[in-house]
């Protein structure tokens, strides 16, 4: 038995490497489906991955109350709904915290503007540091600690000072002899600030540093940076178990200080770690459900070429089919070795896309400095899926093979 089955496997890789060119050329139709699906949820998976760590960006107690979610689904509607909603001023983020009274543990206040430079004597940030506004509490309320000097205060943020506590990627840039930063000048977009103190280090979330950041008085952020922002608000609760409370009251509070009627929605969101899960769920369904698509329609169009190359190959090879029946090959023999040889141009093709998509796939994770791995799951659904493209457009002209009568096979091939 174990002899007929290695046998019938040795003819039929025999048979495809009889025909390399061929034979790769279909085994490319098939990769190429597999590679589609193989690279994207490779991608897609590592960034899943990331997320138990990349929600440290949040406490477990922790959320925020900003302008716009953050991911926008439904088209242009969608934007225009969130881009005509006003921003959050300082004034109402200043009532939001009368409102809410002693009923959460730390309120900060955040205000951002991207691509910003920092530099320090010769040398000089790449221009993608954040420049921050925050106030006394946005370190507690985001997880961070002050490693050397010391934190904003109430009179940086009244006197709206020109101080700065610098995140440790720009510190470890800036001062690189071991310098010690604090007390020194830096300049940041051509504004100059006076190092008071240092974030320790907080890690990556969602493979985007976390600690590429100068922080100044939002007070000052307000006077000096000319571009219209919204203030984000970070609230942490006193326990888990008052979490859900907080947040209620947060909205009633949030709702009071944007001067809200009954009858109107709110007009800001609510960010926490389970929003932020389920924002990359979305997404991830929405492109791994195109990926499926492409793949599917790649896989199918490989199947019809799998079909049409063995159909060929009967054609070709009748008189070699005859010979074997005349001298008594059993018609079942002759279908096996048809249908495995289809079943090893599947496969072949599906090792084929799923190293090369494998390969990809982390390649685009290793950029954003996400883990490298495997998706074991898709791996082997792609192999189950190729199989079955394999058997089922391989089993006609496998089975019109077998179905062959020897003497006309032997007469049609002279």
């Amino acid at each position: 038995m174990m002899h007929s089955i290695r046998e019938t496997v040795m003819q039929a890789a025999t048979s495809l490497a009889a025909n390399k060119l061929r034979s790769a050329l279909t085994t490319l139709g098939v990769a190429v489906g597999v590679f589609s699906i193989i690279a994207v949820m490779t991608a897609l998976d590592a960034v899943d991955r990331s997320i138990a760590s990349g929600l440290s960006s949040l406490g477990a107690n922790t959320f925020q109350i900003q302008k716009n979610p953050a991911t926008v689904f439904g088209g242009g509607h969608g934007r225009n709904l969130y881009a005509n909603r006003k921003d959050i001023t300082w004034q109402q983020a200043q009532l939001f915290r009368k409102y809410m009274g002693e009923s959460a543990r730390n309120i900060g206040f955040i205000i951002t503007s991207q691509a910003a430079q920092a530099s320090y004597g010769n040398e000089n940030t790449n221009p993608d540091v954040t420049l921050t506004g925050g106030d006394e509490s946005f370190a507690p309320a985001n997880g961070l600690d002050v490693i050397s000097g010391r934190n904003l205060n109430d009179s940086d943020l009244r006197y709206a000072s020109d101080t700065a506590v610098l995140g440790s990627d720009v510190a470890d840039y800036l001062f690189r002899q071991g310098e010690n930063p604090v007390g020194k000048q830096i300049r940041v977009n051509s504004k100059v600030y006076t190092v008071i103190g240092v974030f320790s280090k907080k890690g990556a979330a969602f493979g985007q540093s976390q600690d590429n950041f100068v922080l100044i008085p939002i007070t000052r952020y307000l006077d000096e940076v000319n571009e219209t922002s919204s203030i984000s608000i970070t609230v942490e609760a006193t326990s888990q178990k008052v979490y859900k409370q907080t947040i209620d009251r947060a909205i009633g509070a949030m709702r009071l200080a944007r001067g809200l009627t009954v009858n109107k929605a709110n007009d800001f969101e609510i960010r926490t770690n389970e929003s932020l899960v389920e924002s990359f769920r979305d997404i991830q369904r929405i492109v791994g459900t195109g990926a499926f698509i492409i793949s599917f329609m790649a896989l199918l169009t490989a199947g019809v070429g799998i079909m049409n190359i063995m159909l060929v190959s009967v054609t070709e090879r009748t008189r070699e089919i005859g010979i074997r029946m005349s001298v008594g090959a059993p018609r079942r023999t002759i279908l096996e070795q048809f249908l495995l040889e289809a079943l090893l141009l599947s496969l072949g093709g599906g090792a084929l896309g799923i190293v090369a998509g494998a390969g990809a796939g982390n390649l685009v994770a290793l950029q954003f400095n996400l883990p490298v791995i495997l998706p074991w799951a898709w791996i082997v659904v792609s192999l189950l899926v190729c199989s079955v493209i394999g058997i089922s457009f391989g089993l006609f002209p496998a089975w019109k093979a077998s179905r062959l009568d020897p003497v006309t096979a032997l007469r049609a091939a002279r």
